[in-house]
């Protein structure tokens, strides 16, 4: 809903794309900061969405993450082909033994075509996209440390009509969470009239399982008593 003194400015279906795929540019590359998937100085410091967010500056990995974004999801989001993008981690010792699961979840709220545009509030999609940024630097919070080496996966969540370049992209499972254990934490979303995407992250929870860790109950009487206070 717009709000007084709002800037009300239309956006066509390639504006909306373009916001999608810059998010998820920046949202990636902060996770893996944050997770401490690829050490600090691989990243730099740069100015989205009217905040500051981390992108990369190590070659290898911004030319990896931008060959998917912009070459093969940019074309599937504006074709209404993505439903969902999933960034998982595993253990590298154990690539079957997944750890952390982040997923963006893509809507069509309103159909439009590169030639029509439909109205949306700019600084509220800035301010919606700021709140999930700083969400995914609070993330450590409340994310179990990974305390042991992690490589990660891009999966795409396509229509199944879709042709992929086979020799680019091949088939896979979800890669889901089979820990005995796991926790979800919805994250907040963000709509720009055209495309609404939800985020949202999935972690295994660590069992105490070592046993040079003591185990001790407390040692409570047979029978006690309790006082109560006369009338």
């Amino acid at each position: 809903m717009a709000t007084a003194g709002s800037e009300q400015a239309p956006i066509s279906l390639r504006g909306s794309t373009d916001t999608v795929i810059e998010f998820l540019r920046c949202a990636i590359y902060s996770i893996l900061y944050q997770r401490g998937i690829y050490p600090p100085e691989m990243f730099r410091r740069a100015s989205k969405f009217g905040t500051s967010v981390l992108v990369a500056q190590e070659a290898q990995l911004d030319s990896y993450i931008e060959r998917i974004l912009q070459r093969h999801l940019r074309l599937w989001v504006l074709r209404g082909s993505v439903h969902r993008v999933v960034l998982a981690f595993a253990a590298t010792a154990d690539p079957g033994r997944i750890l952390e699961r982040w997923h963006f979840d893509l809507h069509m709220e309103q159909r439009a075509t590169e030639d029509s545009s439909v109205p949306r509030d700019e600084s509220v999609v800035m301010r919606e996209i700021q709140a999930i940024i700083r969400q995914i630097t609070a993330s450590v919070t409340f994310l179990p440390l990974l305390d042991e080496p992690c490589s990660f996966d891009l999966l795409v969540y396509t229509d199944p009509a879709l042709e992929a370049d086979a020799n680019e992209w091949e088939e896979s499972d979800a890669k889901l969470i089979t820990a005995p254990r796991c926790e979800q934490v919805k994250l907040r979303s963000f709509t720009t009239n055209v495309h609404r995407v939800e985020t949202g992250v999935a972690y295994a929870c660590k069992e105490l399982t070592d046993t040079s860790y003591p185990f001790r109950k407390p040692i409570l009487p047979q029978t006690f008593h309790v006082a109560t206070a006369l009338a």
